[in-house]
């Protein structure tokens, strides 16, 4: 099969469950869904990738272990956190409000581009699958080396965060215990260092420069559009001052030794 309808087939597979999933969001009156579905459709390309690529098969099948798991247990972490049980995000209720009557027919198309971006954000597991050195080497296991931290960071940093939001006594507060003292957003960090791996798994393909896309969309996504803008403008929001003072002395994205307190006036 080649690139071109290796990404074709992708294409059309995470817009038909988009479809469906859409039909779900309907159903429920809750988009949150298309969260999971982009998380969960990253590890379903990851596999279709693998079986059908026609690089060294140990490789693939690694790539198949490590993009298939960081998907899957992303995309359970938001199905039970922001899906399951829960009201729709304030994004989701705010895009419903500002399209109004047009609101069904732009969520579906929503959908749809976030199929478009499963696609994209997949091309560096294309790099590996064609990758036709003949044996697994130095180049993998830094590669999966990368990967084991990265996913136990973000692993680490939601289980934090999630322990945190658990306790009622916090409700209002700023987590910042734990990775969350070092970084404002070391889920978000982890999970733009997890797409360093597969740069390293794609060392010797012909197509390895796709690889190179994971890190840098990532990064635009995370720090220019869906990522930390949207979550410290809600932050701000429902925690005022506290999260101002979060903001000026903890790092927003690479973790570091926070700033010292602000001393009140004599």
């Amino acid at each position: 099969m080649s690139v071109g309808q290796m990404i074709l087939f992708g294409w059309l597979g995470m817009a038909l469950m988009m479809a469906i999933l859409y039909g779900v969001a309907r159903a429920r009156r809750n988009a949150g869904i298309v969260d999971v579905g982009w998380a969960t459709g990253l590890a379903i390309l990851a596999v279709f990738y693998a079986s059908v690529g026609d690089g060294l098969a140990s490789r693939r099948f690694l790539l198949a272990v490590l993009a298939g798991f960081w998907g899957l247990r992303l995309g359970s972490y938001l199905f039970f956190n922001r899906f399951a049980g829960k009201p729709e995000d304030t994004r989701y209720k705010a895009l419903r409000e500002g399209w109004g009557d047009r609101a069904e027919r732009n969520l579906f198309l929503f959908f749809q581009f976030q199929a478009s971006w499963d696609v994209l954000f997949s091309l560096p597991f294309l790099a590996v699958v064609l990758n036709p050195t003949p044996s697994l080497g130095i180049w993998d296991l830094i590669g999966a080396g990368i990967w084991t931290v990265a996913v136990l960071g973000e692993t680490i940093a939601d289980r934090q965060l999630a322990r945190f939001r658990a306790d009622p006594e916090n409700r209002g507060k700023t987590c910042n215990q734990g990775l969350w003292r070092y970084s404002r957003h070391p889920n978000y960090f982890f999970e733009w260092i997890h797409w360093f791996a597969y740069i390293f798994l794609a060392v010797g393909s012909p197509h390895w420069w796709l690889a190179l896309l994971g890190p840098l969309v990532m990064a635009v996504f995370l720090l220019k559009i869906t990522g930390i803008p949207y979550t410290e403008l809600q932050s701000l929001k429902s925690k005022g001052e506290s999260y101002r003072e979060y903001q000026r002395t903890t790092s927003a994205f690479i973790p570091w030794f926070p700033k010292k307190p602000k001393q009140p006036e004599p």
